[in-house]
């Protein structure tokens, strides 16, 4: 009888066998040969120095899409796409097939991917046309629409490893998530999943598995996490429309990064039941910050058709930790009249770098320009950035098994952020004690988020807020495994607020000349040269259960701010 070593494979041979299997999954006439790999990538250098794919057209280079398959997924955006193909103008299987192919050279450029199964995604597309063509209607209203999803969602025979090695000892899920089933039955086609960072706490897509997701805009800095592989396919437009989740920011950061649109939803609006989460058990925490799942796409009206579908095709049917709140049409006045916009002061821990401020300081002066109230709220500690960071942190870290015990559980060593160590979160004392005690614990994070957000509630209140406006990060997308401490998203995940990016400006060395080291552990430093040119962005946010108005909101601060995508 052989030993255990010789019986079950090592973590390397596991991640070359999936590797393998995963390049297999594209068609050989997609695969792009070495030479024309280096040309558009630059090879490791241009992984360093930075490549534009967009601007280089590399998915036009390529030369494995079509003219009409290059009009299909660089024109339309996925309401447009809906429309098209419920007119009968493009069928289901020439959408899947152009999102495909596109979809399977941002892999080879950025590593976005994880499971592929782009077969499948056009026999689905083929069964789609035929009951278009027996019935002269749509199967359901999102009819054909390829969209995307993170690796933590399940699909019936398709891995979800979430990054960790020892998932791939584990059999294929059988079930399905709960969105997976709702998104099916409304007629979506599925054809990918994408790429996570290991343990989905980081805000670098990398993992031992999969490798690291790079930026479509600057390919030296991070695309974002943790559904970073989402922000990369959709900013190469690779996608019309992905599903990401976030507990931290893990979709807005993505989409801040990658030039993309994105929404987190209130929590348990959209299914999130059925996911592959962690090799570990998680506690389920009553007083914790809760994780939800919400689209990233190519502008607001697309965000607000995947909310909208969702929430009128009963999600409580599939998941039953859904509340039955149906899609609210907006208030009429509050979308006819001008916004009353909050802004909180600049966080004094995580100080804002030069293309954030100037990004920020814009939006404000064009809204204000347009008509809209402008209220700068005084500086309080009660409700700042950097005590939502904190009390975040703290409900992060409890019942959470450790550096040292998740190390013995994965049986692989930590990629370069998860080695880096625990983000502080914090340069004060945390709101939260650090004890074994999980009920002391839990007693005191429940204060904490309490009275924050009873700050918050107040000044909601007192200055009759419609929306707050504040950046989505201190930095912009920055060189890889230097993000820092996500104070600027998390902070509303602890009040469970709606909060929409939406993409403003870019980073612009000439105009941001001079550089900042960091000033402490986890911050990152601001580099002209490194970041020049990568998108930069806003955050519009709302009160728990105003999704719709959030997003609303989004939809008017947009069109001021994009004109020219309106």
């Amino acid at each position: 009888m052989g030993s255990q070593s010789e019986a079950e494979p090592t973590w390397q041979e596991l991640v070359a066998n999936h590797q393998a299997l995963q390049r297999s999954n594209i068609p050989e006439g997609w695969i792009l040969n070495r030479e024309l790999l280096e040309k558009l990538i630059g090879g490791d250098d241009g992984k360093i120095s930075g490549i534009d794919l967009i601007t280089t057209r590399a998915a036009e280079q390529a030369q494995i899409l079509t003219a009409k398959e290059l009009e299909i997924t660089e024109l339309y955006s996925a309401v447009d796409l809906l429309s098209k193909m419920a007119t009968g103008q493009l069928s289901a299987l020439e959408v899947t097939t152009a999102f495909c192919k596109r979809a399977a050279i941002a892999q080879q450029l950025t590593s976005c991917l994880t499971e592929i199964f782009f077969k499948q995604a056009m026999q689905d597309a083929k069964l789609l046309d035929e009951h278009y063509k027996t019935h002269g209607k749509v199967k359901g209203p999102l009819h054909g629409l390829p969209i995307s999803l993170k690796d933590s969602f399940v699909v019936d025979g398709q891995y979800s490893t979430v990054g960790y090695v020892e998932f791939l000892r584990k059999p294929l899920p059988t079930g399905q998530s709960a969105l997976v089933n709702l998104l099916q039955d409304a007629g979506a086609v599925l054809y990918c999943k994408t790429n996570i960072p290991q343990t989905m706490m980081t805000a670098d897509s990398e993992n031992n598995i999969f490798g690291r997701t790079l930026n479509p805009h600057k390919t030296s800095v991070t695309a974002g996490g943790s559904s970073g592989g989402e922000g990369s396919l959709v900013g190469f437009r690779g996608s019309p429309l992905g599903v990401g989740t976030d507990i931290a920011g893990s979709i807005r950061i993505p989409s801040l990064c990658c030039g993309t649109y994105g929404f987190k939803p209130t929590a348990n609006r959209v299914p999130f039941a059925g996911q592959a989460l962690t090799p570990f058990p998680r506690l389920h925490l009553p007083s914790g910050v809760l994780p939800t799942a919400g689209p990233i796409g190519h502008s607001v009206d697309d965000l607000e058709a995947f909310m909208r579908i969702v929430l009128d095709s009963n999600p409580w049917n599939y998941d039953q930790s859904c509340f039955g709140v149906p899609w609210n049409t907006a208030d009429p006045a509050f979308t006819t009249r001008p916004l009353r916009i909050g802004v909180p002061p600049e966080d004094n821990e995580y100080t804002l770098h030069p293309p954030v401020r100037r990004a920020w300081e814009g939006a404000i002066a064009q809204l204000e320009k347009a008509g809209h109230t402008i209220i700068r709220l005084p500086e309080d500690e009660s409700r700042s950035i950097g005590l939502g960071a904190r009390i975040a942190f703290a409900s992060y870290g409890a019942g959470h098994p450790g550096p040292e015990k998740l190390q013995q559980m994965m049986k692989e060593p930590f990629v370069k952020s998860l080695a880096l160590g625990v983000h502080p979160f914090t340069k004060k004392p945390p709101p939260v004690p650090r004890s074994a005690d999980i009920g002391e614990v839990l007693s005191a994070l429940t204060t904490a988020v309490d009275a924050y957000a009873g700050s918050w509630r107040q000044a909601w209140v007192e200055h009759s807020l419609d929306i707050v406006l504040c950046p989505g990060a201190q930095s912009t997308a920055v060189p890889h495994d230097t993000f820092g401490v996500p104070a600027y998203t998390c902070a509303w995940n602890v009040l469970d607020y709606p909060a929409c990016i939406i993409p403003y400006g870019r980073a612009s060395a000439s105009l941001d000349p001079d550089s900042a080291p960091a000033t402490a552990a986890f911050d990152p430093s601001y580099d002209p040269e490194a970041v020049d040119g990568v998108p930069c962005a806003v955050q519009i946010i709302t009160p728990r259960f105003r999704d719709e108005q959030c997003l609303a909101a989004a939809k008017i601060v947009d069109s001021i701010l994009n004109p020219a995508r309106a």
